[in-house]
């Protein structure tokens, strides 16, 4: 007796099912990671502009909220010599906030015209400091230079805007001297291992009676009259 061979019924209906919810799921994460940022918030900044920032971060066209990653973000910014320090957070209502903290210029070189940075990077730019800063008329050994950068950083800033120039001057007993040209006219010398004495310079003005000099910090603390 010959057998009977039942055919199974493919069940179309809860396989078409299954095709568009899978399909549905799909189309809304591809909507929610397309959602565009709405607003950004750059905080921080003195040096470089908001939209220079923006730009590097490649955002300035408001992409995908959800694909431009934070972390993805910080990289980008930091390649921007100024940049000290950044942190992105992402708010509500597709808010991108970029804090970051700059890197101060602690002197002009005139040598070569380049600022020198707290990390000693030396940038060439156009852009217009919201703060003066000394210009280095000559060079040094490295070893000066580089306990120089670290004396002038603790150097009040207040202080240190007043310094229009500044000069590596040694002499036979001293090779960390310094002489620097005050833009109210008086001149200080001073000597690496009492570079923070400078910090009292507005201290010491009342004393000079408007007189102009130079102060002597590097060995013991006199004024000399300018002749």
């Amino acid at each position: 007796m010959a057998k009977v061979i039942k055919k199974k019924k493919i069940r179309i209906l809860p396989f078409f099912l299954l095709i568009l919810i899978l399909a549905a799921i799909f189309f809304t994460v591809e909507i929610v990671l397309d959602s565009k940022i709405k607003n950004i918030i750059v905080e921080g900044n003195e040096i470089i502009s908001d939209q220079q920032i923006i730009r590097q971060a490649g955002i300035e066209d408001y992409p995908s909220f959800y694909k431009n990653t934070s972390s993805s973000l910080e990289k980008k910014i930091e390649e921007i010599p100024w940049i000290k320090k950044v942190k992105v957070k992402k708010e509500f209502y597709h808010v991108v906030v970029i804090e970051v903290e700059e890197h101060k210029a602690l002197f002009e070189k005139e040598t070569n015209g380049k600022y020198v940075l707290e990390n000693k990077e030396e940038i060439t730019t156009d852009l217009n400091l919201p703060y003066s800063v000394p210009k280095l008329t000559n060079e040094m050994p490295e070893d000066q230079y580089d306990r120089f950068i670290k004396n002038l950083q603790k150097v009040d800033e207040g202080v240190r805007e007043k310094i229009s120039e500044i000069k590596y001057d040694p002499n036979d007993y001293d090779k960390d001297r310094f002489l620097l040209y005050m833009d109210d006219g008086n001149s200080v010398y001073l000597t690496l291992t009492k570079f923070e004495m400078i910090n009292y310079y507005n201290d010491v003005l009342p004393q000079l009676d408007g007189r102009k000099g130079y102060l002597y910090l590097d060995s013991g603390n006199h004024f000399q009259i300018m002749q």
